[in-house]
């Protein structure tokens, strides 16, 4: 009687463990779905704030808030959006509203200088949708 010796995997065996690797990827692909949404929400709300860091900044300086982004990206290099982030800004007296996003994700913040009626508690924190 010869006995043979056994070289590689069965079938089942290879099957058991591509149904392992399939059940640990749908595990944690959404989770690196969700990790990617939040990174991109902090960038737009880093951004948002640094803006408004701008703002305030050129503000005590001027008395005016700038009232649109190519001035703060340009004339003074204040603030220029992150990578991936695009912002537009609505001026209005004492106050202005900006809006930045970046892979679908949609921060807005609203900001009152002095003398403006203002909301406190919202009154320049990011607000984010999607």
């Amino acid at each position: 009687m010869s006995t043979r010796a056994r070289a590689g995997f069965t079938l089942i065996e290879l099957l058991i463990v591509v149904v392992i690797i399939g059940i640990l990827a749908a595990i944690a692909i959404p989770k690196f779905g969700e990790t990617r949404s939040r990174a991109n929400e902090a960038a737009v709300k880093s951004d948002l704030r640094n803006l408004l860091t701008a703002q305030e900044t050129y503000f005590g300086d001027n008395g005016v808030t700038y009232g649109e982004l190519a001035s703060i990206q340009t004339g003074e290099n204040l603030w220029a959006p992150g990578t991936g982030v695009t912002a537009s800004i609505a001026p209005a007296t004492n106050s202005f509203i900006a809006t930045a996003t970046k892979s679908g994700k949609i921060c807005t913040m609203t900001y009152w200088n002095a003398g403006a009626t203002a909301v406190e508690s919202t009154n320049g924190v990011p607000t984010c949708s999607n």
